[in-house]
């Protein structure tokens, strides 16, 4: 374990207020089209609960939509908050395609003009280069850039994941334009190393839990973007609120909370979407629990589960 991560205790910061960004799940209609109004809909309730809503990222189905789709969440995001969301700059390539800056810049720029933070989200090409080049193409994208958040995301998610080393990471941190990062290695001691780094030479950059089997990581300094929190932002919301205020009622929302994000991140992690789908439609949110094809499903039981863990958290249809 690194020296930094060591004493993690002393490490904790009570009353803090916590940056929450909540990745946004794409409903569809039984019939297996994207359901807009309810996408809409939920993008709203996300940011009236106090939490940014995050668009065009693996909750969003971002690897599997079409570019057309990709577009019209961004005019729905931006409709619905006036540019304060983030999304995901997404480029599509295959195993054996190099890097691709142009069009990398082509998606962040789409996300800038709407007046969003790009997130630059992970691909074959980009994280196949050795780290002083992914530092470099990173550096690269945000050079025309107000800001963007770059995004480390481990392979349990999609198969061109990558988490790079704290070196690499520290790279990240001398990129004028990068105002943070969404960590998705589902490593404590992973991110409590880029903590104690970020505390000592940039401590305005947001480290970005993705970490959905440890929201707790709030505790600790991070801020967050996380697939989980789609399932309730009013509640994630909540749990925020309390920190801040020191109120211990935080520690049994955050174990209830935590309890939904074990059950539903288990193996295969992708299926999560689908538990997201099925508590979307539990809360009346969504219309039917469809998710595109190639998305792995979850077993008939998990409805039950889901169901006891909503009126547990207050919020069953």
């Amino acid at each position: 374990m690194a020296a930094a991560a060591r004493d993690v205790t002393s490490r904790i910061r009570p009353r803090r207020t916590v940056t929450g960004m909540a990745a946004v799940l794409l409903p569809y209609s039984i019939d297996g089209a994207i359901d807009w109004d309810a996408f809409e809909a939920h993008v709203a309730r996300t940011a009236t609960a106090g939490l940014t809503p995050a668009v065009n990222m693996d909750t969003g189905y971002v690897q599997l939509l079409r570019r057309a789709d990709r577009e019209r969440a961004l005019e729905v995001a931006a409709a619905v908050t006036g540019g304060a969301f983030v999304a995901g700059a997404f480029v599509a390539d295959e195993p054996a395609d190099a890097f691709d800056l142009r069009t990398y810049v082509t998606a962040a720029t789409a996300v800038a003009e709407r007046g969003a933070t790009p997130v630059v989200f992970p691909s074959h090409g980009l994280n196949a280069l050795p780290e002083p080049d992914w530092v470099a193409a990173l550096a690269a994208i945000g050079a025309d850039l107000d800001r963007f958040i770059g995004f480390e995301l481990g392979p349990m998610f999609v198969p061109y994941g990558r988490i790079v080393s704290l070196d690499a990471y520290r790279g990240l941190l001398d990129i004028p334009a990068c105002i943070g990062a969404k960590h998705s290695s589902l490593s404590r001691v992973a991110e409590w190393d880029r903590l104690a780094l970020r505390d000592e030479v940039r401590p305005d950059f947001l480290v970005l839990t993705g970490n959905d089997l440890a929201i707790d990581m709030v505790m600790y300094g991070s801020d967050y973007l996380l697939g989980l929190a789609t399932f309730a932002p009013d509640r994630f919301a909540e749990r925020d609120r309390l920190w801040a205020e020191g109120d211990p009622g935080f520690f049994e929302l955050n174990d209830l909370l935590q309890y939904l994000g074990q059950f539903a991140f288990r193996p295969p992690v992708p299926a999560y979407r689908h538990d997201a789908a099925i508590f979307l439609q539990l809360r009346g949110w969504a219309a039917s629990d469809v998710t595109p094809p190639g998305v792995p499903r979850r077993p008939a039981a998990d409805r039950a589960v889901l169901a006891d863990i909503a009126e547990r958290l207050g919020v069953l249809a």
